[in-house]
């Protein structure tokens, strides 16, 4: 009994020797990096929501998650009747008061003809006073009659002046409206995926309401984290490999670092690093072409190219 228990003791240990020979092999042969990416993170992409820019009823938004939309697209439309009435009746309250301008504007112009007038005679009692044709008083009265016609063309505008100022605060009212019709209608912003639909026809929008949540899903963001002791491998524009969970394998993708972080931040706590305890890490993107296969949030990893 005591031969066989002192046998399997030894077993177990010799077991307990092996397993952890296997471990430091696996590890030596790892070398800090041959088993391990250099990298681990998830795919980011830019998210936009697109919100009511509009008081109204919706009466119909054709968006559904997983639509692929076009930039500047018609997708919905927020009720504009309200809006359109008020913006008939300023115009028709402008030109009403056009109709009050054109009847000033018609006096100024019968003065200016008869300031024409006046000019001509004077210009020709002036000619004949120099041949002693005309006396001193009818040039008296010419040139004040051309004095108070002056006068009276300058009141008639002054009394137009307020009318066009008048005219013009209709016009930017106008304007307004126009501007908010013109935002009752829903486009899209950009060419993307509908990730998200947050309203439905019939319901009530209010200003900055969400409508839906889309991004552009050609090209993805990989975020990682390396550690300092990483940062002399990497440089912006460098290419590197990104690799995600496949079915048997891994799925390998070319990536351009496009960012890389000025400064060190702490370890996410839901981000692996290749340095088990390291406390500082710096944040890097890379853009990777996306074949419809890699999703937000999807974990991956990074593999620098030697």
């Amino acid at each position: 009994m005591k031969r066989a228990a002192t046998k399997v003791l030894m077993t177990k240990k010799a077991l307990t020797i092996l397993s952890i020979s296997m471990l430091a092999i696996s590890l030596t042969s790892c070398n800090g990096r041959g088993d391990l990416a250099d990298g681990y993170g998830n795919f980011e992409a830019t998210e936009t929501t697109v919100s009511a820019e509009a008081n109204g009823k919706i009466q119909f938004l054709d968006v559904s998650e997983g639509n692929l939309l076009e930039k500047n697209e018609v997708v919905g439309i927020i009720d504009t009747i309200q809006l359109a009435l008020k913006r008939d009746q300023l115009k028709a309250v402008k030109q009403t008061i056009y109709s009050k301008s054109t009847n000033v504007l018609s006096q100024r112009d019968v003065l200016q003809e008869e300031l024409q007038v006046a000019q001509n005679d004077k210009k020709r009692i002036e000619n004949m006073i120099k041949e002693n044709a005309a006396t001193q008083k009818q040039w008296d009265d010419i040139q004040g009659k051309v004095r108070i016609l002056q006068q009276q063309i300058k009141s008639v505008e002054t009394q137009n002046a307020p009318i066009i100022n008048e005219v013009k605060g209709i016009e930017v009212q106008i304007e307004q409206i126009e501007d908010q019709i013109e935002k009752s209608i829903v486009k899209s912003p950009l060419q993307g995926t509908v990730l998200v639909k947050y309203a439905e026809p019939g319901e009530v929008a209010v200003f900055g309401k969400p409508l839906f949540k889309m991004a552009n899903l050609d090209e993805m963001e990989l975020r990682v984290y390396i550690s300092e002791t990483q940062l002399p491998n990497i440089k912006i524009g460098q290419q590197v490999t990104v690799k995600i969970d496949d079915v048997d394998s891994m799925r390998s993708y070319e990536g351009r670092v496009s960012w890389i972080s000025a400064s060190a931040e702490f370890t996410p706590k839901i981000i692996q690093t290749k340095e088990e305890r390291v406390n500082l890490v710096y944040a890097v993107k890379i853009k990777v072409k996306n074949d419809g296969s890699l999703k937000i949030g999807m974990p991956a990893e990074m593999w620098i190219v030697n």
